[in-house]
């Protein structure tokens, strides 16, 4: 195992949030790539879960747990450095690696904010009880996010979108797993 890797289980609530892109600087720091616009996930939480990037890796294998002494944002990225991880060849060791976090480790959102990962699944049906499908993703189209659900019409698989602002969603109920909508099945 590489200096400052610990063998791990991979949380049953982890989430992967980025991967490490390459070593920066010579004491040890690497750049990230996180997988949101507002990576607070990775600067809460100072216990990163590893995994080999899907090509493999030639210094670990399995899950490695990794202390994180610091990340911060930096120019138009994120950089980090970890406990034990003292030099450039340790930091360039893990490159590629994926990035996981316990979900239970975020940021508590605000009222009214989601994790996208937290609405994946949910069931969306239109006030009229209508079922219009379950989201399967979310896309950022830069003027707002988008709901991509897979449902059904007419015995027929369909894919609706629909615009995840106020004036369409109604309500989010995490814990009832669906998210009510004004859309008809038709649009």
């Amino acid at each position: 195992m590489l200096p400052g890797l610990e063998a791990a289980d991979l949380p049953s609530d982890a989430i992967e949030v980025g991967r490490i892109n390459d070593a920066w600087g010579i004491k040890g720091w690497f750049k990230v790539l996180p997988y949101s616009a507002d990576p607070e996930a990775l600067f809460s939480s100072k216990r990163w879960f590893l995994m080999p990037s899907e090509k493999g890796s030639k210094t670990f294998s399995g899950v490695a747990k990794l202390a994180i002494k610091e990340s911060k944002v930096h120019s138009d990225g994120v950089v980090a450095c970890a406990h034990d991880v003292d030099d450039r060849n340790a930091a360039e060791a893990l490159r590629g690696a994926r990035i996981f976090i316990a979900r239970s480790s975020f940021p508590t959102a605000d009222n009214n904010e989601y994790y996208w990962v937290d609405l994946i699944g949910l069931s969306v049906i239109n006030r009229e009880g209508v079922a219009l499908g379950v989201v399967k993703e979310l896309l950022a189209t830069g003027a707002q996010t988008v709901l991509v659900m897979e449902g059904e019409q007419d015995g027929k698989a369909v894919e609706r979108m629909i615009p995840f602002v106020s004036v369409y969603v109604d309500d989010v109920d995490l814990t009832g797993r669906r998210i009510l909508v004004d859309w008809q099945a038709d649009y």
